[in-house]
């Protein structure tokens, strides 16, 4: 497997690190993003993993970090769904840019809701896969604990998850 570091702005001017992973012994027939999961990285092992399985088998896989994550700038607690699915467009189009449009997306758990959804903004893709993505917000309505009244009532609330 070859590697190369990247770095790419989203449309909200952070920017963003990725790492390009390519088949050691062949071009890529094709090119995939990655999206990890709500508070994990580019580098969550699970996300390497799978990376590393699809480049074995000829793709061009980019995973990166979100905003406020991993090594990419921003502030997490400012980031949101919709802004995640900003991201995935930016990594998109910086392989439409720089190598090939990719044709497949991929995504964990909340990663998944993301490709998903971005699936239907980018003309080349053409495949969609998830690990373990959420099909309803009620498996985690329990950690929201007391603070579900106030997001009701207001709209929103600080909210304390995993530390």
């Amino acid at each position: 497997m070859n590697f190369e570091k990247i770095n790419f702005k989203n449309t909200a001017g952070y920017e963003l690190s990725g790492r390009l992973e390519l088949p050691a012994d062949r071009h890529p027939h094709s090119y995939a993003v990655f999206a990890h999961c709500f508070t994990c990285s580019k580098n969550f092992s699970a996300t390497k993993n799978i990376t590393r399985a699809m480049t074995s088998a000829g793709f061009g896989v980019l995973r990166f970090d979100f905003t406020g994550l991993g090594d990419s700038d921003g502030d997490f607690a400012d980031s949101n769904f919709s802004g995640n699915v900003d991201d995935l467009l930016a990594a998109i189009d910086y392989l439409k840019e720089h190598y090939k449009a990719p044709s497949l997306l991929v995504g964990h758990s909340l990663g998944g809701a993301a490709v998903i959804y971005a699936s239907a903004k980018a003309d080349s893709i053409k495949a969609v896969a998830t690990v373990g993505a959420p099909s309803d917000t009620k498996h985690v309505r329990h950690l929201f604990g007391d603070q579900l009244d106030a997001i009701v009532e207001n709209g929103e609330a600080t909210v304390q998850l995993s530390g």
